[in-house]
C-alpha cells in the first residue's frame, strides 16, 4: 500500500493541540528539580568541608587536604651530574649517607619511640590479671627484635660516615688524594651524624626511664626459666628454647642495659685491611674537632634567643659528636668541654621526645669520665642547683611569658589573616612575598618557643618530682591553647598558604641563584687553572642545577653539600656568604612549612601530663567567659592518637585508644559537664523559688557567673564523637525534670516553669514531658500503708460519707488523699490476696491500741470519776428526765485537765480521744479495703456478659480436642472467673470478723473496768467538738498547722468500742444528744430574749457580744448534730439495732434452719448498704 507523502504546506497548517508545550514545561520542571537537588548536594559537601561544625576541626578528618611537601622523583645519581666525576662521587656518597640518616631518624620517631614509650599503657593496675605482664612482653619481643636490627643498622651507618670522612681528610702521604679538602668543611654531614647519635641516645634514655618495661622483662625471663624446667607443659620443644634464650640474652645486652649509644661510639672504626685508619688520622681529628666547634658556636649564639629553632636538638648532637670524638681519638679539649657544660646554665634540660628529658651535664660526666675528673666539682653542683632555681624562676616568670606570647600570637594571627586576605599587586610582588615569608617563619618561631617552654617546664617538674602550682598549670594550659591556635591558623588558611609557599620558594631560589652566579663569574674570570678551582666551579654548577627545580629535601641537601665545597678559595665575600646561608635557611623552613608546623605544634607529650586536664577544666568552668578555648585543649589531647597506634604490647592499639578516650571523657564529665548540669539545675530551681528566699543571691555580694557562654560553644570533636555541651545539659535537665515529675506529679507546673526559664535564660530547647498533670489514680500503696498502719492512722483523717482519707499536714503545697479508686488500683496491682493480709495487720495494730485503751480505763482517777457519774445518773435519772446533764460532762472534761497536760498542751482525755480516733481510722481503712476490693473485682468482671450463666471453658476445650497447653489455660481462666464472681457477689464481712474476735474478751468478767466506757462518751464528745471547732477555725487563718474539716474516725471508734462492749442500749439510755440539743436551744432562746430586751435600749458592744455568743452556740450545736449523724451512720456497720443476746439467738436459729444461700447474700447486701 503506497504511503502518501506529506505536503510541505501541512507543516504550516498542522493543528496545534498544546501537547508540545506541556512536554517542554515538564522537562523544564524536571531540570529545575535536578538543579535544586544538585545545589543542595554541593551545599552539603561545602558544609562538610567547612569548619563550621566545631571551632577546631580534627585534621585527620579532612576529606581533601593539601600536602605542600614536594617528593623527589629522580635518583641522587641523576641529580648529581657534573663533568667532574670524582667530585660527583664524593657528593653522591655523603648525600646518600645523609638521606639514609634522615630515613633512620624518621623511622625511630614514628615507630620505635612510640612503641617503647606506650609500653604498659592502657592497662590499669587494678585490672591486671596474673600473667598479663608476661603476655604483653611476649607480644613485644618481635618489636624488640626489629629495634635490635635498627640499632645495628644505625651503628653501621655511623662507622661508614666516619670512615668516609676519614678517607677524605687523609694525612697518609702514600694514600691517593681524592679531592683537595683543605678548605672544605662538610658541616652538614657532621650535623646529620649528630642527629643519628641523638636517636641512639634517645632510645637509651627511653629504656632507662621505663621501669615497667624493665620489670616485665625480668618477669618474662623468670617465666622462661619455668618453661625450661617443664617445656611439655607449655607445648614447646626443648630445641627451640636454646636459640630463643640466646636471642633474649642478645636483646638484653644490646638494648636493656642502656648501652646502645655507648656500644656505637666504642666500635672499631679502623679497618687496616681496607687501608682505612681513623684513630691515627690527625687531619681528620682536627677537621672533626673544627666542625664540632663551628656547629657549637652557631648553636650557642642562638640558644634562648627569639630566633632559636632546633638549636637544642643540635646541641644534643654536638654533645654526642664530642663523645664520639673522644672515643675515637682519645683526646679531650678541656676548654671546649667546659663550654659545653656552661650551656647547661642557659639550657638546664632538653626534651628528646614526649616526656623524656635529657641533662647534658649528667651525660657528659658519664660518657667522658676522663674530662670530668679535671673539672671542679663545685661547677657540677652549681649546674644542678641552677636547674632547680631555673624551675623556681620559671614559675614566677611564667605568667609574664604567657601575657607576652598572648600579645605576640594574637597580633601574628591578625597579620596572617590580613596578609592572606589582601590582594597581591604585581608591582610590589617581591616585597609582598618577602613579607609573607617572614610572617610564616615568625609563626614557626613562636610555635617552637611556646612548645619549648611547655615541654621543658612540665618535664622538668616531672623529672625533679617538684609539684606545680595551680597558677603554673593554668598558665601552661594557656600556652597550649596558643600553640594550637597557631597550628589552626595555618590549617584554616592552608589554601592561601599553599598558593604563597610555591611563589616564596621560587623567589628564594631566584635570590640564591643570583648569589651563586656572581660567585661563579668570579671563579670563571680567574684564568689560573687548578684542580681545586675546578672542584669549586663544579660545586657551583651543581648547586645551580639543584636549585633549578622543586625544593625537595634531596635537592636542598645537595645544595648544602655543594656550597661546602664551593665556598673555598674566597669565591664568596663574607656578606654574600651570610646572605646566601640566610636564604638557604629560609628555603629550608618554607619548603618544610607544613611539617614544621605539625612537629612544633605537636602536643602528644600531654598524654604523660594529663593530670593537668582536671585543673584546666576547673579553670574553664570558673572563667566561663572564654569557654570556646576548650576546643584547643581537646585538639592538643588528640595529638597523641597517631603515636598510640604504634603501641605493640596489646592485642590491638584500639584498646589503648579506647582506654584513653574513656579516661578523658570521665574527667570531662566529672569536672565540667556534671558540674555545669547541677549548677544550671540549681540556678533554675532558685530562680523559680525566689519567693521562698532560700539564700542570698545578690550578684554584688556573692558574685555572678554567666554559664550561658558554654552553650554557645560549638560541638567538640574527640575520637569518634562530637561532644555537644548544650545537648548534654538539655538531656540531663529533660531526664531530671521528667523523673522528678513522675515522682511528684503535683510539681508539674514548677518544672514547666523551669523549662521555660531554661529556654529564655540559656537557650536550651527542652522536650515537653507529656505527663498527666493530675494524679495517676494510684495514691499511697496498700502495701506501704499496711506496713506503716500506725503512722497512717495518726497522720490521716477519715471522712465517713465520702469514704476518703485526707492527710493532716504536709510540707508540700498539697495534701495527699486516698479514696476507693486508689485502693482498687493498688489491689489490682498486688492481687486480692493483699486484702486479708491488710486486715490481719489491722488486727495486730488494734490489739496494741486496745491494751492502751484498757490501761486508761483502769486508771484510778478515771475509774473513780466514771463510777461516781454512773451512780449519780442511776440515782438522779428520774429528776433529770432520763438525760445525762451537759454540765457534768463539761466538768469531767475540765477535771481531767487538772490531772496534768503534755508539753504540747494536751490533757489525758485529748490523748484518749486521739486513741479512739486512730482505732476508728483503722476500721475506716478496713471498710475502704473491702469497698476497694469490690470495686476492683467488679471492674475486672465487667466484660463477662452474664454472671449467672458462665460457661465452663475447660469442658468446651476438651470437646474440641485442643492441645494440653490450651486445656491448662482454659482451666486457669475458669478458676479466675469463679474467684472474681464469688468476690464480686459476696465480699468479706471484715467488720463482723473484727467484732467477733475482740468482743468475748471485752465482755469477759476480768475486764469489768471497761464496762464504764459508755459513761466517758459524753465528756469525750464535748472534748471532740471543742477540738473540731478549733481545727475548722484554723482553716481561715494564715498558719494552717492543725487545721482540719473532718475527723469521722472518732465516731467510727466510739461505735466500734460500744459494739464490742455491747453498750449501745446503756449509751442510748443517757439520751445524751437530746440533752445537748436542749441545752444549746435553751441558751439560744435566752440570748434571743436578751437581744429583744436590749433592742429598746441598744448598747453596740453588748449587742456585738450577744451576736458572737449566738453564733458560737449555733456552731457548737451544729458540730454536735454532725457528730450525732456520724455516730448513727457508723453504728449501722456494727448492726447497732441488735444486742449481743439477740445476735446469739439469731445465730442459733440460723444453725438450726437449713443453710440458705439467700440469707448470706441478704446479710452481705445489708452490710454493703452501709459501705456505699
Amino acid at each position: 500500500m503506497a504511503v502518501e507523502a506529506v505536503s510541505p504546506d501541512w507543516e504550516f497548517d498542522r493543528f496545534d493541540d498544546g501537547s508540545q508545550k506541556i512536554h517542554a514545561e515538564v522537562q523544564l520542571k524536571n531540570y529545575g528539580k535536578f538543579l535544586e537537588e544538585y545545589t543542595s548536594q554541593l551545599k552539603g559537601i561545602e558544609d562538610a568541608l567547612d569548619d563550621t561544625i566545631g571551632d577546631v576541626w580534627d585534621f585527620t578528618l579532612d576529606p581533601v587536604s593539601l600536602k605542600l611537601l614536594p617528593y623527589e622523583q629522580s635518583a641522587l645519581l641523576e641529580l648529581i651530574k657534573t663533568e667532574n666525576k670524582v667530585f660527583n662521587k664524593v657528593i653522591t656518597v655523603f648525600a646518600a649517607l645523609c638521606c639514609e640518616i634522615k630515613k633512620l631518624k624518621h623511622e625511630a620517631e614514628t615507630k620505635f619511640y612510640s612503641g617503647l614509650l606506650y609500653y604498659g599503657e592502657g592497662v590499669s593496675d587494678t585490672d591486671t590479671v596474673e600473667g598479663e605482664n608476661q603476655i604483653q612482653m611476649g607480644r613485644f619481643i618481635a618489636f624488640l627484635q626489629e629495634l635490635s636490627c635498627f640499632v645495628t643498622r644505625c651503628s653501621e651507618v655511623v662507622v661508614n660516615v666516619v670512615q668516609q670522612l676519614a678517607s677524605l681528610y687523609c694525612t697518609n702521604k702514600t694514600a691517593i688524594k681524592i679531592i683537595e679538602s683543605s678548605g672544605v668543611h662538610f658541616q652538614t654531614v657532621y650535623e646529620h651524624l649528630g642527629e643519628l647519635l641523638s636517636v641512639l641516645l634517645t632510645l637509651d634514655e627511653i629504656i632507662e626511664n621505663h621501669s615497667t618495661l624493665k620489670d616485665n622483662w625480668t618477669m618474662y625471663k623468670r617465666l622462661l626459666k619455668s618453661v625450661h624446667h617443664n617445656p611439655s607443659k607449655f607445648a614447646i620443644r626443648e630445641e627451640k628454647l636454646k636459640p630463643f634464650e640466646k636471642l633474649l640474652l642478645k636483646l638484653e645486652g644490646q638494648l636493656m642495659e642502656g648501652m646502645i649509644f655507648q656500644t656505637c661510639v666504642e666500635q672499631q672504626f679502623d679497618t687496616p685491611g681496607n687501608g682505612i685508619t681513623v684513630s691515627k688520622n690527625s687531619a681528620f681529628a682536627e677537621e672533626f674537632s673544627f666542625n664540632i666547634r663551628t656547629i657549637f658556636t652557631n648553636v650557642e649564639s642562638k640558644l634562648g634567643e627569639p630566633s632559636e629553632i632546633e638549636q637544642r636538638d643540635k646541641y644534643v648532637g654536638v654533645c654526642a659528636l664530642f663523645v664520639l670524638h673522644f672515643h675515637i681519638f682519645r683526646t679531650v679539649d678541656k676548654k671546649f668541654y667546659k663550654g659545653l657544660l656552661d650551656v647547661c646554665k642557659k639550657v638546664p634540660a632538653v626534651t628528646l621526645t614526649a616526656n623524656i628529658i635529657w641533662f647534658a651535664d649528667t651525660f657528659l660526666v658519664a660518657k667522658v669520665p676522663a674530662a670530668a675528673k679535671l673539672l671542679d666539682k663545685k661547677n657540677l653542683i652549681s649546674i644542678r642547683t641552677q636547674r632547680e632555681s631555673f624551675l623556681h624562676q620559671k614559675a614566677q616568670t611564667l605568667l609574664k611569658d604567657v601575657q607576652s606570647y598572648y600579645v605576640f600570637v594574637t597580633s601574628w594571627l591578625m597579620k596572617m589573616e590580613s596578609i592572606l586576605s589582601a590582594e597581591q599587586k604585581s608591582e610590589k610582588f617581591a616585597d609582598h612575598l618577602s613579607n609573607r615569608c617572614s610572617i610564616f617563619i615568625q609563626g614557626i618561631l613562636y610555635a617552637y618557643g611556646i612548645s619549648t617552654i611547655i615541654k621543658t617546664t612540665m618535664n622538668l617538674h616531672m623529672s625533679l618530682q617538684k609539684p606545680m602550682t595551680k597558677t603554673s598549670v593554668k598558665a601552661l594550659c594557656r600556652l597550649i591553647e596558643l600553640l594550637k591556635a597557631v597550628e589552626h591558623m595555618f590549617h584554616r588558611r592552608s589554601v592561601g598558604t599553599a598558593d604563597s609557599v610555591s611563589h616564596i620558594i621560587q623567589h628564594l631560589q631566584y635570590q640564591a641563584l643570583n648569589s651563586i652566579s656572581v660567585a661563579k663569574k668570579r671563579v670563571i674570570s680567574d684564568k689560573k687553572y687548578s684542580e681545586q678551582r675546578l672542584d669549586v666551579l663544579s660545586a657551583l654548577v651543581l648547586a645551580e642545577n639543584a636549585l633549578n627545580g622543586p625544593s625537595t629535601k634531596e635537592r636542598r641537601l645537595i645544595v648544602s653539600l655543594a656550597i661546602s665545597v664551593g665556598t673555598q678559595m674566597k669565591t664568596f665575600k663574607d656578606e654574600e656568604l651570610l646572605s646566601l646561608q640566610l636564604i638557604l635557611k629560609k628555603l629550608d623552613l618554607v619548603s618544610e612549612l607544613q611539617d614544621r608546623v605539625r612537629i612544633h605544634c605537636d602536643c602528644s607529650f600531654l598524654y604523660w601530663h594529663r593530670a593537668v586536664f582536671p585543673i584546666y577544666l576547673d579553670d574553664v568552668y570558673d572563667n566561663a567567659v572564654d569557654a570556646s578555648r576548650i576546643h584547643y585543649m581537646f585538639s592538643a589531647l588528640r595529638d597523641c592518637v597517631l603515636a598510640m597506634l604504634g603501641a605493640r604490647h596489646l592485642e590491638s592499639s584500639e584498646q589503648l585508644l579506647e582506654n584513653y578516650d574513656r579516661e578523658i571523657m570521665d574527667v570531662f564529665k566529672e569536672h565540667l559537664l556534671d558540674k555545669l548540669c547541677k549548677e544550671i539545675e540549681k540556678d533554675l530551681r532558685l530562680s523559680v523559688h525566689t519567693h521562698l528566699k532560700l539564700d542570698d543571691r545578690n550578684p554584688f555580694k556573692v558574685g555572678m557567673k554567666d554559664l550561658a557562654h558554654f552553650f554557645s560553644v560549638k560541638p567538640i570533636r574527640f575520637f569518634s564523637r562530637f561532644i555537644d555541651i548544650k545537648a548534654y545539659v538539655t538531656h540531663y535537665l529533660d531526664k531530671t525534670f521528667y523523673n522528678l515529675t513522675t515522682v511528684a506529679l503535683h510539681d508539674w507546673a514548677t518544672y514547666s516553669e523551669m523549662r521555660n526559664l531554661a529556654i529564655q535564660r540559656y537557650g536550651l530547647m527542652m522536650t515537653e514531658a507529656h505527663l498527666p498533670s493530675q494524679t495517676l489514680e494510684q495514691g499511697l500503696d496498700v502495701l506501704e500503708i499496711m506496713r506503716n498502719i500506725h503512722v497512717f492512722v495518726s497522720r490521716y483523717l477519715y471522712n465517713l460519707n465520702n469514704q476518703i482519707f485526707i492527710e493532716k499536714t504536709s510540707n508540700n503545697k498539697h495534701l495527699n488523699t486516698i479514696n476507693i479508686r486508689h485502693i482498687a488500683n493498688s489491689i489490682r496491682t498486688h492481687g486480692t490476696g493483699i486484702m486479708n493480709t491488710t486486715v490481719n495487720f489491722t488486727y495486730q495494730f488494734l490489739r496494741k491500741k486496745f491494751y492502751i485503751f484498757s490501761q486508761f480505763m483502769y486508771d484510778e482517777h478515771i475509774k473513780s470519776r466514771l463510777i461516781k457519774d454512773i451512780r449519780f445518773f442511776r440515782e438522779m435519772k428520774d429528776q433529770i428526765d432520763q438525760k445525762y446533764p451537759f454540765e457534768r460532762a463539761e466538768k469531767f472534761n475540765r477535771g481531767i485537765r487538772k490531772l496534768g497536760i503534755t508539753p504540747d498542751g494536751q490533757s489525758y482525755l485529748d490523748q484518749f480521744r486521739q486513741l479512739i480516733s486512730q482505732i476508728g481510722n483503722a476500721m475506716g481503712y478496713v471498710r475502704m479495703i473491702r469497698s476497694g476490693g469490690l470495686h476492683c473485682c467488679s471492674n475486672a468482671i465487667r466484660f463477662v456478659p452474664d454472671l449467672e450463666d458462665i460457661v465452663n471453658f475447660e469442658e468446651l476445650v476438651k470437646e474440641e480436642g485442643l492441645s494440653e497447653e490450651t486445656q491448662k489455660a482454659s482451666s486457669i481462666l475458669d478458676s479466675v472467673l469463679s474467684d472474681l464472681t464469688s468476690n464480686s457477689a459476696e465480699g468479706t464481712e471484715y467488720f463482723k470478723m473484727l467484732v467477733d474476735v475482740f468482743a468475748p474478751e471485752f465482755r469477759s468478767s476480768k475486764n469489768m473496768h471497761l464496762r464504764n466506757f459508755y459513761m466517758i462518751v459524753p465528756p469525750l464528745t464535748v472534748n471532740f467538738v471543742e477540738h473540731s471547732i478549733g481545727c475548722k477555725e484554723k482553716l481561715n487563718k494564715k498558719n494552717k498547722v492543725g487545721a482540719a474539716f473532718t475527723d469521722d474516725g472518732f465516731a467510727m471508734g466510739v461505735a466500734y468500742i460500744l459494739k464490742l462492749l455491747d453498750q449501745y442500749q446503756e449509751f442510748d439510755s443517757l439520751h445524751w444528744f437530746q440533752a445537748v440539743r436542749e441545752k444549746y436551744l435553751k441558751e439560744k432562746k435566752a440570748v434571743v430574749k436578751e437581744q429583744n430586751v436590749q433592742s429598746s435600749n441598744p448598747d453596740e458592744k453588748l449587742l456585738q457580744t450577744m451576736n458572737l455568743t449566738q453564733k458560737r452556740l449555733e456552731n457548737y450545736l451544729e458540730e454536735f448534730e454532725l457528730l450525732y449523724f456520724s455516730l448513727s451512720s457508723a453504728r449501722i456497720f456494727f448492726r447497732a439495732d441488735k444486742t449481743a443476746a439477740e445476735e446469739n439467738q439469731e445465730k442459733k436459729d440460723k444453725d438450726e434452719a437449713p443453710k440458705d444461700a439467700g440469707d448470706s447474700s441478704t446479710s452481705s447486701s445489708f452490710t454493703d448498704t452501709g459501705t456505699k
